[in-house]
C-alpha cells in the first residue's frame, strides 16, 4: 500500500474499484511554522501550508514513528486561496514531530501536489545543553563567511542551528574532534544582512526523539549596513604603562543608539554601552582601569541602532593600543627619596627584609667560627714545634753543668 493510500484511508476518502490516485501533478507546496518552529512541551503550534498553484484543499500529514499517518484537511477555501492553516495539539518531548503537507483542487480530489519537505519541529529539553561559538568572529562584513560551531562533551550525534524568527533550523551530523567532544560545523557565508541576527544551537542523539536544552545565545552583527561611521580614540595616548588608567572614546556625528567595542583576535562578544550626547556628537566611553599586558591590541568600534542591533555602521579606523613593561609607581615623598638614595648606595636600612637580616647574623656567626677553628690550629702547632726546641735547649743545659 503506497503512503498516499494510506493518507486517504486516514482521510475517510472512499475510493472505488477504478479509482486511482495520481500523486504529483503539480509543484510541491511549502510548510512552515508560524512564529517559530522551536516549540516549547506543552505548547499548540500552528503551521501553514502554502503554494503558488491556487489550491483549495490542503492536507497535512504527520510522520515518523505511528505505523499509519496522522493527517488533517484543511477546510474548503474559496478558489483562489493559494495557503491554508492547521493547528497542532500540544506538542511533548516523547516523540518527534515532523509533517509534510499536500495540495490538490476539489475538482480532481485524487490528484494531489508533490509533497512539500519535511518540516520537524524542534522540543527543547532538559538534558546538557551545548555550547555555540564563532570563527573568526562576531562582526563580519557583507560577502565574507564565518563558521558557527555547536559543541558538547556528553556525546551527542546531531545538532540543530536555530536563528530567533527563522521559518527554520539547520541540522548537521556530530563528529568527533577529539576524544570525549562532537561538534557540528554550520558554514555561513558569502553574508548579508539576512543572517544578523541571535543564534542558539540544540543536541540530541541518534536513538533518542528528545532535543537538549538550548545554547547560550549568540549574536552574529553585519557591518556597514547603517550609512555612517564611527570614530575611536583613546586617552591619555596609544602607548602607556602598565598599571595606568585608559578610556577608549566611541563617538559619531549622526545617532547611535548603542556602540560597540572590538578587539582583533579575541574571542569573546563585543562590549556594549549605551551613547550619550554631549557637544553635538553621540559617544560612549570604555574604561580600562587599570590596563594590563592583556589589553594591548588592535581596537575598533561601531555604532548601531534599536531598530535593528544586529546591523552596524561601518568599523572606525583601527587603533592600536600598547601597553609597555613598566609597572606605575605612586610619586615618592622626601623620606622616600632618602630612603632610596640609601638603598642605591648600599647603606643598611632599619626596615630592611627580616629574612635578609636573619642570613646576614647567621653568616657572621659562621665566619667567627672559623675564626676561633683556625686559632685553634695555629696554637696547637705552636706547641707542637715549641716542644722539641725547649726539650733540646733543657739538654744542652744539663750537659754544661
Amino acid at each position: 500500500m503506497t503512503p498516499i493510500l494510506m493518507v486517504l484511508i486516514c482521510l475517510g476518502l472512499s475510493l472505488g474499484p477504478r479509482t486511482h490516485v495520481q500523486a504529483g501533478a503539480y509543484s510541491k507546496p511549502t510548510l512552515s511554522a508560524l512564529l517559530s518552529p522551536v516549540v516549547a512541551s506543552g505548547w499548540n503550534v500552528t503551521l501553514q501550508c502554502g503554494s503558488r498553484v491556487a489550491f483549495d484543499n490542503y492536507i497535512l500529514c504527520k510522520e515518523g514513528e505511528d505505523e499509519h499517518p496522522q493527517c488533517l484537511n484543511s477546510h474548503f477555501h474559496p478558489r483562489g486561496w493559494s495557503w491554508a492553516v492547521f493547528s497542532v495539539v500540544p506538542v511533548s518531548l516523547s516523540r518527534r514531530w515532523s509533517y509534510r503537507c499536500y495540495g490538490y483542487d476539489s475538482s480532481f480530489p485524487y490528484v494531489w501536489s508533490l509533497p512539500s519537505d519535511l518540516l520537524e519541529l524542534l522540543v527543547p529539553g532538559v538534558s546538557k545543553k551545548p555550547s555555540l561559538s564563532v570563527q573568526p568572529g562576531p562582526v563580519v562584513a557583507p560577502g565574507e563567511s564565518l563558521t558557527l560551531q555547536c559543541g558538547s562533551d556528553a556525546g551527542y550525534d546531531r545538532f540543530s542551528l536555530y536563528k530567533e524568527g527563522a521559518c527554520d533550523f539547520l541540522q548537521r551530523p556530530g563528529w568527533q574532534p577529539q576524544a570525549g567532544l562532537s561538534q557540528a560545523n554550520f558554514l555561513l557565508g558569502p553574508v548579508s544582512r539576512s543572517h544578523g541576527g541571535q543564534y542558539r544551537c540544540y543536541s540530541a542523539h541518534n536513538l533518542s526523539s528528545q532535543w537538549s536544552a538550548p545554547s547560550d545565545p549568540l549574536d552574529i552583527l553585519i557591518a556597514g549596513q547603517i550609512p555612517d561611521r564611527s570614530f575611536l580614540s583613546v586617552q591619555p595616548g596609544p602607548t602607556v604603562a602598565s598599571g595606568e588608567n585608559v578610556t577608549l572614546l566611541c563617538q559619531s556625528q549622526g545617532w547611535m543608539h548603542t556602540f560597540l567595542l572590538t578587539k582583533e583576535g579575541a574571542a569573546d562578544p563585543p562590549l556594549r554601552l549605551k551613547s550619550k550626547r554631549q557637544s553635538h556628537k553621540y559617544q560612549a566611553e570604555f574604561p580600562m582601569s587599570p590596563v594590563t599586558s592583556a589589553h594591548a591590541g588592535t581596537y575598533r568600534c561601531y555604532g548601531s541602532r534599536s531598530s535593528n542591533p544586529h546591523l552596524l555602521t561601518h568599523p572606525s579606523e583601527p587603533l592600536e593600543l600598547v601597553v609597555s613593561a613598566e609597572t606605575f609607581s605612586p610619586p615618592q615623598t622626601k623620606s622616600d627619596s632618602k630612603a632610596g638614595a640609601a638603598d642605591t648606595l648600599g647603606l643598611s636600612q632599619n626596615n630592611s627584609d627580616p629574612k635578609t637580616a636573619s642570613h646576614s647574623q647567621d653568616y657572621t656567626v659562621e665566619n667567627l667560627i672559623r675564626m676561633g677553628m683556625a686559632g685553634l690550629i695555629l696554637v696547637v702547632l705552636g706547641i707542637l714545634l715549641f716542644k722539641p726546641q725547649y726539650s733540646q735547649r733543657s739538654l744542652q743545659d744539663a750537659a754544661r753543668r
